[in-house]
This record gives C-alpha cells, sequence and structure tokens, in this order.
C-alpha cells in the first residue's frame, strides 16, 4: 500500500534538486549589478518557477513520506492547477505560431521577415515599446550582428557570397536592410544607397542606419525576425511541455494512490482505537 506513496516522495525529492539550480540561476541574475535588460527580463520567470516547483516538491515529499494527508492534498491541488496551466500554455503557443514564417527572395540564400504575417497577438506584444526595448537590448548586447562578420586575408566576403549565405530570423532582420530597400552591399552591416536608392514603399527603409549600434534594430524586419525565432522555440518548448505534462500527469495518479491509501490507513487507525476502546472493561465502583 505505501508503493505508491515511495514513488512519490522519490519523484519530488528529484524535482526539489532540480528547483535548486533553476532558483540559484535567477538569483544569481538578480544579484549581477551590470546584467543586461536582457538578463534582467528573465531574472523573475527563473526565480518564481524554482520557487514554485521547490514548495509543490517539498509538499508532496513530506506528504507521502510521512503520510500526511492535508499536505499531500495541497500537493495534488497544486499539481492539478500546474497541469491545467500547462495544458492551456501548450494550446495557447500553438495557436499564437501557427501563423508566420520568413519569405524567400530571388537569388538569395536567405528569406527576408515581415511583421504582418505573425498573429495579431504577437504583433501586439513585440511593438509595444516596453517589451520592445528589453528584446531590442538583447539583440544588440548579445552582438548577433557583429559575429556576422567573415574575412578572407583581411578582405570581407563579396556581395555574391553573402547572397547566398543562410542568415537567421534575427541576422536577416535585425543585421541588414530589407532586399526590397535596394540598398548595395558593402559589407554584412554597412549598406550604401549608391546605385540603388529606395525602390520599396517600407518605412524599414528609411529606420536602416549604417550605425552599428542601430542597424535595423528598430525595423519591423527586425521585430518580425525576433518572433521568427520565438515561434521556433516555443515550438521545441511545447514539444518538451507535451513530454512534462505527460509525466506530471502519471505522477499526479500515483499521488491520488497515495492520497487515496493515506486516507485509508488513517480510517483503519480511528476504527482501532475506537474498536480498543469499546473493548477496554469499565471499571466497578465499590
Amino acid at each position: 500500500m505505501r508503493t505508491s506513496n515511495h514513488l512519490v516522495g522519490l519523484v519530488n525529492f528529484v524535482t526539489f534538486l532540480l528547483s535548486i539550480p533553476i532558483l540559484g540561476g535567477g538569483i544569481w541574475l538578480s544579484t549581477k549589478a551590470n546584467s543586461s535588460d536582457c538578463l534582467r527580463f528573465l531574472q523573475w520567470p527563473l526565480i518564481v518557477i524554482g520557487v514554485s516547483i521547490m514548495v509543490i516538491s517539498l509538499a508532496g515529499f513530506a506528504g507521502s513520506c510521512y503520510r500526511n494527508t492535508f499536505l499531500l492534498w495541497v500537493y495534488l491541488f497544486c499539481m492539478f492547477i500546474v497541469i491545467v496551466v500547462l495544458i492551456g500554455f501548450v494550446i495557447f503557443a500553438y495557436v499564437v505560431t501557427s501563423k508566420g514564417s520568413g519569405r524567400d527572395v530571388l537569388n538569395r540564400g536567405y528569406q527576408d521577415y515581415y511583421l504582418e504575417d505573425y498573429s495579431g497577438w504577437l504583433q501586439k506584444r513585440v511593438t509595444d515599446d516596453s517589451y520592445w526595448g528589453k528584446i531590442r537590448s538583447c539583440v544588440r548586447d548579445s552582438k548577433v550582428c557583429g559575429k556576422m562578420r567573415r574575412t578572407y586575408g583581411g578582405y570581407y566576403e563579396s556581395a555574391d557570397t553573402f547572397y547566398q549565405r543562410k542568415l537567421n530570423p534575427v541576422q536577416s532582420g535585425c543585421c541588414k536592410p530589407p532586399t526590397e530597400c535596394g540598398k548595395v552591399y558593402n559589407n554584412e552591416t554597412f549598406w550604401s544607397d549608391q546605385g540603388g536608392g529606395l525602390v520599396g514603399n517600407s518605412n524599414d527603409c528609411l529606420k536602416w542606419s549604417n550605425d552599428q549600434s542601430v542597424l535595423c534594430y528598430n525595423c519591423d524586419s527586425c521585430k518580425a525576425g525576433v518572433l521568427a525565432s520565438i515561434k521556433k522555440s516555443w515550438r521545441k518548448v511545447s514539444v518538451i511541455n507535451i513530454v512534462m505534462l505527460i509525466l506530471l500527469v502519471i505522477v499526479y495518479v500515483i499521488g491520488c494512490a497515495a492520497f487515496r491509501n493515506n486516507r485509508r490507513m488513517d480510517n483503519d487507525e480511528s476504527y482501532g482505537e475506537t474498536r480498543m476502546t469499546k473493548a477496554q472493561p469499565s471499571r466497578l465502583n465499590f
């Protein structure tokens, strides 16, 4: 009867250990005085997730190993909430990432990205000034554009070579002007108007700057590139969440069995104590 209790106790001991580095990572980010907005943006989700997992794991461990019915009930209630939230997140992530992808460009190895191709909810979030300020800081501080540069014998790669490169969404959207602008390649992050000028109506053509701290970080193409990157990440996370959801459901079922065992054992003990009380002979008063 106690097998389910032992399984719940073991599983929650492991999850408690896993919560320690998650919580530690969040605390470490919050104490770094020189951390960028990108790191500060991540610290609170890590701390909340770490504390939540730690508290739920302790309740499940104590409730199963010490046969505390109340703690096990609290554990099952919290686990049910986590399962419901996880199901909602998986569905939500699939819905908001069902639209949007890069557009192929003639004679180019990379794709261009357009903000209007993505779901309205994602567009609203990424165009919000407070959110985009943090994300833009992340992209700039990661130096993703500077890492694009390639030199051969002290010279930058040729335009034809660059045009055939497979750029990731952030590199394509944030580090170069959109192809429709008709700008002329000098190097990966420096483009001139010579011979081309503006051939598109996109506002991104005006927002582009050869200033290495600006580039196309304010462009809609950059926001679209970030959304394309987020979409890929969310799809991967959704697969992991589905696996976690299956495991949590299994643990929840085991926890329910442990809860029933505890209730049954509590009732048996109460029934045994009642019978022993009734079986005791009454004292005779002389």
